[in-house]
């Protein structure tokens, strides 16, 4: 599995609702996967999912492998799959961003990308800054961390 994806960046969508990608990543996203980029929805949150090809892939058999009389499997199978989209990065180092998924997460001009080590996150600049609001709050009054956390030395 790819890793190295990490950090918060802000970013503008242009006028036609392409992004252009930080410069830090361009060369790896070129060597890994030759630029080549999956988007889909995030099944439980309003941002977007940036896979690189490879990653993606990996996800989707998984995906196609679950059980169709299962009625999880099958929305899972719906939402990710039947939303995602290939693109490239072009010249420029921009990807365009479909109106279905800026509507999907509500996204306007500014934007929040943020690295999760093998993909990316896409948020609408005020969603991520009221989640992350949230997020902090709510590990505030966690008491009690889940065994794996539990051994996470931060």
């Amino acid at each position: 599995m790819f890793s190295g994806f990490r950090g918060v960046h802000y970013i503008s969508l242009d006028a036609k609702g392409r992004l252009a990608w930080p410069s830090r990543y361009r060369e790896r996203l070129q060597e890994h996967c030759d630029g080549e980029l999956v988007l889909t929805i995030h099944p439980s949150e309003r941002c977007l999912l940036v896979y690189p090809r490879p990653e993606w892939e990996d996800i989707e058999e998984r995906l196609t492998r679950l059980p169709g009389l299962n009625p999880t499997a099958r929305r899972l199978q719906r939402l990710l799959i039947g939303h995602a989209l290939e693109c490239q990065l072009d010249g420029a180092g921009r990807i365009l961003v479909t109106p279905p998924l800026r509507e999907f997460a509500g996204m306007d001009r500014k934007t929040v990308l943020t690295g999760l080590g093998n993909k990316f996150e896409i948020w609408d600049e005020t969603t991520w800054s009221s989640s992350r609001e949230q997020w902090l709050q709510e590990n505030a009054e966690d008491e009690a961390l889940s065994g794996e956390l539990e051994s996470l030395a931060l």
